[in-house]
């Protein structure tokens, strides 16, 4: 899996290594405390997928350049900063294996680390009048708050649907990959009805990518290095879920659901309810419904002529569905 990732890198491998650089730059501050955190989290940084939509959708129409740059480091810092507000709301110690900023500076410091780090991608796009940039992640902020909040509200009462789960997902995750590929061809002066498209094109990525970590929920923990069953626990109704209950009579619907509602802590039923789902076939509808969401954005991406930025794309849609965490 790292080779592809090197592989899908290949055509901006110079453009990532100089966005590190500017990113680190565009969090920097006066302020000591802040500079330590901010240090800590370039340190601790992930694969960086979002920044490489950013350039290899640039590539695709053009050239990267400073607006690009400017694109990728706003996306960065508002998924950096979600990041540490989420761990904040769940009460989580650790991220990719490291502590968490709240963990090490507690809460307080860590809410305010965010806030810092959204204010600062609003003011990368207005002091550079990047406004077309700025409308976009001023929507992709919103929407992603209005999606954290509907799955809160839905929890509550366990009735979603599918149709509520899609609208969850793209609001929670695939807004922020359409918002990372219709940045790409904006820094290359893009019309709306390519940025449309792109904007398209990331939302199916980010649904196939969304349905593939909830799958992980029923896969062996010891690859991916996520507890089974930990959306059940929290009572996050995913597709596996939603599908096989969808379709359970109704004598075993009340029974799971009663699971999910009062024994959600107890490994055992929670097991049970796992076995359940992929008796069903909960888990093979959902790996369908990831299929067919790749399918739609490979579609979009055939219209492009080829290049390398097609190549790694096409790839990065692959790893999306194919990767083991």
């Amino acid at each position: 899996m790292a080779n592809i990732v090197e592989e899908i890198k290949k055509p901006i491998a110079d453009e990532m290594k100089l966005f590190e650089e500017k990113f680190y730059q565009s969090m920097q501050s006066n302020v000591p405390l802040l500079d330590r955190v901010t240090r800590f989290i370039v340190t601790t940084k992930g694969k960086q997928m979002r920044p490489m939509f950013v350039f290899l959708c640039a590539k695709l129409v053009g050239n990267v350049n400073e607006k690009t740059f400017r694109g990728a480091s706003m996306i960065e810092l508002i998924h950096t900063a979600t990041l540490v507000h989420d761990d904040v709301v769940d009460e989580s110690f650790k991220r990719r294996n490291f502590f968490s900023i709240n963990a090490l500076w507690k809460n307080k410091i860590a809410v305010l680390v965010g806030d810092y780090l959204l204010s600062k991608s609003v003011l990368l796009s207005t002091d550079n009048k990047d406004f077309d940039l700025l409308a976009v992640i001023s929507r992709t902020i919103r929407e992603m708050s209005e999606g954290e909040l509907l799955q809160l509200e839905k929890a509550r009462k366990l009735d979603i649907t599918e149709e509520v789960y899609y609208e969850i997902i793209r609001q929670k995750t695939a807004t922020l990959i359409a918002a990372c590929c219709e940045v790409g061809v904006l820094s290359n002066n893009a019309d709306e009805i390519l940025a449309k498209k792109m904007q398209d094109f990331g939302t199916f990525t980010g649904m196939a990518f969304q349905i593939k970590d909830d799958l992980f929920d029923y896969l062996s923990s010891n690859v991916i290095g996520k507890p089974v069953g930990i959306d059940i626990k929290e009572k996050k109704m995913t597709l596996p879920l939603i599908h096989a209950l969808s379709i359970a009579n109704e004598s075993d619907r009340k029974y799971y659901f009663n699971i999910i509602k009062r024994h959600n802590h107890n490994s055992k039923k929670v097991k049970e309810l796992i076995g359940y789902v992929k008796e069903s076939g909960g888990l093979d509808y959902a790996i369908t419904v990831m299929k067919d969401f790749q399918d739609k954005a490979k579609n979009l991406l055939n219209d492009f002529p080829e290049s390398e930025a097609k190549k790694s794309l096409m790839l990065m849609l692959d790893y999306v569905i194919e990767r083991k965490f």
